[in-house]
């Protein structure tokens, strides 16, 4: 038996990774990656100075599922963490809205298809963002995490 395209994983990564690269990669001009983590991304053989990489955490199944995203703002030669602080106050601009509200963003949930069109499954909520502090990694890389706990409806 088949799952139900809305309890599916695969459509849940797909559709967080559309929503990312298209505002944040695509809108902001901030390169984004996925389970990368600290490792900055080559832009024409040569490495970032700020990015966005987002790790994919637990996915809980229910009728209201639990989807946990860690999203790590990260900077290069950034002398006091000015630049990770725009970096940071950029990526809350898609996890909040002000239109609603609730003041909480949706992010549109889709069946995923290589080759067709998506179909829109419903929303999934932000419900709650945790930041962490200022992070220094070895190589001198700022970052801050803002571990993300996103609501959505699923069919079990």
């Amino acid at each position: 038996m088949a799952l139900d395209p809305s309890a599916r994983e695969s459509n849940l990564r797909d559709s967080i990774k559309k929503y990312f690269v298209d505002s944040i990669a695509t809108a902001e001009g901030v390169p984004v990656t996925f389970d990368k983590v600290l490792n900055a991304p080559l832009i024409q053989d040569k490495e970032a100075e700020k990015w966005v990489s987002i790790a994919f955490g637990p996915v809980n199944i229910e009728t209201m599922s639990d989807v946990i995203l860690e999203i790590y703002c990260c900077t290069r030669r950034d002398n006091e963490g000015y630049k990770l602080s725009q970096l940071r106050d950029k990526v809350m601009g898609y996890l909040v809205d002000d239109t609603m509200p609730d003041g909480k963003a949706r992010i549109d949930f889709y069946q995923s298809s290589y080759s067709g069109v998506w179909t829109s499954l419903g929303k999934m909520l932000v419900w709650d963002i945790l930041p962490s502090g200022d992070m220094i990694a070895a190589d001198e890389t700022k970052y801050k995490v803002l571990t993300v706990i996103l609501k959505v409806a699923m069919k079990i």
